[in-house]
């Protein structure tokens, strides 16, 4: 501090280097220093003070004001002041007017470096704890390569550049066991802020990254020739995905597929071997049934668009099929679809006819009697 302030040019040039460190736009690194300054002015010289820091990076210079009222009596000097003391400054002055002074102590410069530091560390980490969550929270719905740093309590807690992203048990794939350094694709769910920075929470099981992966992989659905129109997902088990292609050259699930299977391939190693079934979506809500409940063949789909029901006949040889594992199939389809899904064989609807048509005969003979 030099005759009341601070004349430095490495003082400015640290700033500029710290703001670019940190990207940190200067003028907020300029705010926290004023912030700073003033409260090691009042700690020091007067806590009724009304002051205002001023920071000139052209002059390289710091110095602060005390901003009095002029009144007719006064009553606290820290605020106020004379009209006669006020017209000394600029016979312009009025009563009710606000005068600056300049008010820089010769030893501020130590002072404000004492206890403005904490003020200012504070604040750069404020700073940059915003510019880290508006740069994260542009990245929700999308994926980040993460690695696994440490697991505690279940949940897994990974780096994603600058903040670490947190799994929880309800998003981690329940086929799949993480370990340290491991290099996993994740899905943005959230960014929240909190008290030590912005909180980023990941997901593996969200149809969301399938998307994503997809996206990687997939020229074609970068440019939107082809269209993931709908996901059904059973994280680490299977998933269903329906895919349209709007250039009827183009077709849309080879695309996904990949030559030799390789686009599939790339996503279903990243997902640990996770089924992926991909489908033709169709407008047809019979023909986009039938699509769905692939590998298994379908021979008819009767839809109830009230009810939005559908049933499926298929050949008694693809029942289990059609239906999966556990229902699995049949439920990752009506899922996918939107529509609930009663799969028949072929024998059984014949079983059913015949039966519909004993109980119609009895009917009409009695009422025939």
């Amino acid at each position: 501090m030099a005759n009341g302030g601070i004349d430095s040019v490495e003082f400015f040039s640290a700033l500029d280097a710290m703001a670019k460190e940190r990207r940190i736009n200067k003028e907020v690194l300029y705010s926290a220093i004023e912030s700073a300054l003033i409260s090691a002015y009042k700690k020091n010289f007067g806590k009724t003070a009304n002051v205002r820091a001023v920071i000139d990076p052209q002059k390289g210079q710091v110095e602060v004001y005390s901003r009095k009222m002029v009144v007719e009596e006064v009553n606290d000097p820290q605020c106020e002041m004379s009209l006669a003391d006020a017209r000394e400054i600029r016979p312009q002055y009025e009563l009710g007017d606000l005068v600056e002074v300049p008010v820089t102590p010769r030893n501020f410069g130590r002072i404000a470096a004492q206890t403005g530091k904490q003020v200012v560390v504070q604040h750069l980490r404020e700073a940059e704890r915003g510019v880290i969550y508006d740069e994260y929270s542009q990245k929700e719905n999308e994926i980040l390569t993460a690695i696994v740093q440490h697991i505690e309590n279940k949940q897994v807690f990974v780096e994603l550049g600058r903040v670490e992203g947190v799994l929880e048990p309800s998003q981690q794939m329940p086929t799949e066991e993480l370990n340290i350094n491991d290099r996993i694709k994740v899905y943005v769910l959230e960014v929240s802020r909190m008290g030590r920075g912005p909180q980023v929470f990941v997901s593996r099981t969200h149809p969301g990254l399938v998307k994503r992966l997809f996206e990687i992989e997939v020229p074609e659905i970068v440019t939107g020739v082809v269209q993931i129109k709908s996901i059904a997902r059973e994280a680490g088990f299977r998933t269903k995905m329906a895919v349209y292609s709007t250039d009827p050259m183009i077709d849309a699930v080879g695309s996904c597929v990949g030559p030799r299977g390789m686009r599939v391939e790339n996503v279903v190693n990243e997902l640990k071997t996770e089924k992926i079934d991909i489908v033709k979506w169709s407008s047809d809500p019979a023909e986009y049934i039938a699509n769905a409940l692939n590998p298994a063949r379908v021979i008819s789909v009767f839809v109830s668009e009230t009810e939005k029901a559908a049933r499926v006949i298929v050949p008694d040889n693809q029942l289990s099929l059609a239906i999966g594992k556990e229902g699995q199939n049949a439920r990752l389809a009506a899922k996918l679809t939107g529509w609930k899904i009663d799969i028949k064989s072929q024998s059984q609807m014949e079983a059913l006819a015949e039966e519909q048509a004993a109980l119609d005969a009895e009917a009409e003979a009695e009422g025939e009697a």
